[in-house]
């Protein structure tokens, strides 16, 4: 058995779209990065690559390389899928957390579940996301970023 854990943070942006989960979210701005900015799916790929020792996401997927520039995140999922499977290793379970002030995510959980296990090639039901609010404190209180957080156990084939 392996952990591996992660976090990552994004600030919110004008002009782009909201994405978490693989899930376009109606707000009135996004969140910043090289890619999507996909918060919670980066999260999840590099608690993945953190448990079969393979570094970060960015030794995987540089932001200054051109091709990843607006790139769906859920790609590097399908990345991670491709070396569990090389390395042997079978997800137990993911558990996440995204704290964000708003918009309210419950709505949108459930199809995120299933984007990232789709991507994953897992079931949904080894998926877990949860959110909260910073209720008006730091910089996810005072709606300027997305914190995500996550967890995963992997199990050796």
């Amino acid at each position: 058995m392996r952990i591996g854990q992660s976090t990552d943070i994004h600030p919110f942006a004008p002009n782009r779209k909201l994405i978490l989960g693989g899930v376009e979210i109606e707000y009135d701005k996004g969140l910043a990065g090289h890619s999507d900015a996909d918060a919670l799916t980066h999260a999840i790929a590099e608690s993945i690559l953190g448990a079969l020792g393979l570094g970060d996401l960015g030794s995987h997927f540089s932001d200054k390389d051109p091709k990843y520039k607006d790139i769906c995140s859920l790609l590097f999922l399908q990345h991670c899928r491709q070396l569990l499977l090389d390395y042997h290793f079978q997800i137990q379970n993911i558990d996440s957390l995204v704290l964000i002030e708003e918009p309210k995510l419950a709505p949108y959980i459930k199809q995120m579940k299933k984007n990232i296990a789709d991507a994953l090639q897992i079931s949904p039901t080894q998926v877990n996301i949860k959110a909260t609010r910073g209720e008006g404190l730091g910089f996810v209180g005072r709606k300027e970023g997305v914190v995500a957080q996550a967890i995963c156990l992997l199990e050796e084939e």
